[in-house]
């Protein structure tokens, strides 16, 4: 297999945006103050100073009050996924409504723990609350009403898209109307490019069975392994009980709220600016390389853009070509909470250098091009229809 030259499959941010010196800074002041907490367990919360920043950071974008008390500190946001699955199954065939399309390492994670998933299509405003209904109402009939539904309703992994408020307040809504807590996945909040911000549903709703879950991955690090639970009592409690790690790292999270005690807006303004260039560079190279035969998503904040293919590519010949010619990309089997072979395919263009997007994506396209069993062009204007 020839070497990755050009990596559209890792969701990852910009590496020159990472802030060296910043953090260098912030870990000796940490370790000069705090030495003698690093020698404790942080416990089932976790570091009081991080929770507070992070408290801050939601309070800020939302307009509403966060306790940090309220905030669960865990070891990525992959953590947070898990340790909410567990505490909120009764027993393996439980079922939880995902979006269609949907994370590959919650629908991994959920799978492993034993998980019924239900899949809700996606249209250009997230998950459709036409078809959420029906599914409700259905397992409903069923006796097997979901656990919880798993929603990631701002910059949506893959696709990118945005759900509106008004359809966050009828999932609110729904949820109410059947007894269902929603888990809220908002990792890419903070990755923000135009237009206006959506609220959380948290925000929309002080329901104690809202559960949001979010992340430092995708604005600062990943490598950091620091995302959180935000919770309300009972259901906090819940989750403390699940928990039997001793907490999370108590120095990359003493680290990040040192570098973080003014707010994210500053890094993020700076990360974000270089994030939209590359945005748009890809949105340019998908539009003269590939606009006859594909669409593809235009997102307005988040690390992907999600690309859909004629049915008449063969998705394993395009795979292996691309690996072959140095391009990597996920395919849309990756996404399905099914597994089924859909002819999508997801771009990540975060880590990418500009040089490498310009030149692995005409890459790409010729060998989408080979994998056709035609010549026509698409006969499809949406994502989804």
């Amino acid at each position: 297999m020839a070497d990755i030259l050009y990596d559209f499959g890792a969701g990852r941010s910009d590496p020159e945006t990472f802030p060296k010196e910043a953090l260098k800074e912030a870990a000796v002041r940490v370790i000069e103050r705090e030495a003698e907490e690093l020698t404790k367990y942080p416990g089932g919360l976790g570091h009081a100073g991080m929770r507070q920043a992070m408290a801050r950071r939601e309070a800020e974008r939302e307009g509403v009050s966060v306790d940090p008390d309220h905030m669960i500190l865990c070891n990525g946001s992959m953590q947070a996924v898990t340790l909410t699955a567990e505490a909120l199954q009764e027993q393996r065939g439980d079922t939880v409504i995902v979006e269609e399309y949907s994370y590959p390492g919650t629908l991994s994670a959920y799978r492993s723990i034993g998980y019924d998933m239900v899949g809700v299509r996606l249209d250009e405003g997230g998950m459709r609350m036409d078809h959420l209904e029906e599914t409700l109402e259905r397992l409903s009939n069923e006796k097997r009403l979901p656990k919880f539904i798993y929603a990631i309703s701002t910059y949506q992994n893959p696709t990118g898209f945005v759900m509106p408020k008004a359809r966050r307040l009828e999932m609110i809504e729904l949820a109410r109307r059947y007894g269902v807590p929603i888990v809220e996945d908002n990792c890419y909040a903070d990755v923000h490019y135009d237009g206006p911000i959506e609220p959380a549903i948290y925000a929309l709703d002080d329901d104690p069975n809202h559960i949001y879950l979010c992340s430092l991955s995708k604005i600062l690090a990943p490598g950091l392994r620091l995302g959180y639970i935000l919770a309300k009592p009972p259901m906090l409690e819940r989750f403390l009980a699940r928990r039997n790690d001793a907490g999370s790292n108590t120095l990359a999270a003493a680290i990040v709220a040192e570098f973080y005690k003014d707010g994210i807006g500053a890094h993020a303004e700076v990360s974000n600016a270089l994030l939209k260039e590359k945005r748009d560079l890809t949105l340019e190279m998908l539009d003269t390389h590939l606009a006859d035969i594909c669409v593809w998503s235009k997102p307005v904040g988040g690390l992907f853009i999600w690309v859909r293919m004629p049915d008449d590519v063969d998705r394993k010949k395009l795979y292996e070509d691309a690996q072959a010619n140095g391009v990597n990309f996920l395919p849309g089997t990756a996404f399905h909470y099914q597994n089924r072979n859909k002819p999508f395919l997801r771009l990540a263009f975060g880590h990418l250098t500009k040089a490498q997007i310009s030149e692995g994506l005409p890459v790409l396209a010729r060998c989408l091009q080979a994998a056709r069993g035609s010549n026509e062009p698409r006969t499809f204007e949406g994502l989804f229809e």
